[in-house]
């Protein structure tokens, strides 16, 4: 596990290099998921992440697709093979999937979690994160909100299926969530 944690930081130092900071804007999150029977299940949970951040101002699909580049060639050099398989979808590739090739795995919200937890710490150890003076505070989902992405689905690609639709700091469903609390 410790080797999979370290080529998962070095991935995030690499991408992290060529990041720079922006702001995109979110398009409509509510749009019927056309993923649903072809990629995952309908979700049994869909939650909502109100980011610490906003995105970069030129966070655009060449970048995102930048990013799963990165994952996919840092997940290569691992000497076992990963047990997911991680891509984008959408015309502008704001949809990220992380979906098990395996039985057993990302089958439970638990384990779901588990998997964002351990993404986390390999985002903190990025530059990018390291800069913001926040980077105990900051999340793979702020990465992600970073990048422009809308949402993240994980699933065991069979019955189960997690949701997580991505806000930017300040956007009026985050500041709708904090009133009702």
């Amino acid at each position: 596990m410790l080797e999979g944690r370290t080529g998962m930081k070095s991935l995030f130092a690499i991408f992290a290099v060529t990041l720079t900071l922006s702001a995109n804007s979110v398009s409509a999150q509510n749009a019927p998921d056309k993923y649903i029977g072809r990629y995952y299940p309908a979700p049994q949970l869909v939650e909502v992440y109100c980011a610490k951040v906003n995105p970069l101002p030129d966070a655009n699909k060449k970048r995102r697709i930048g990013f799963i580049i990165g994952i996919k060639t840092g997940n290569q050099k691992q000497p076992y093979a990963t047990p997911y398989a991680v891509f984008a979808k959408g015309g502008q590739s704001h949809k990220l999937m992380i979906i098990a090739k395996q039985d057993g795995y990302l089958n439970t919200i638990y384990r779901s979690r588990a998997v964002l937890a351990e993404l986390t710490t390999s985002a903190r150890t990025t530059p990018i994160f390291a800069q913001s003076n926040a980077a105990d505070r900051l999340t793979f989902l702020d990465l992600l909100t970073i990048l422009g992405f809308q949402n993240v689905t994980l699933s065991d690609g069979n019955g189960f299926a997690h949701q997580v639709h991505l806000f930017p700091e300040g956007h009026p469903q985050c500041k709708k969530a904090l009133l009702e609390k």
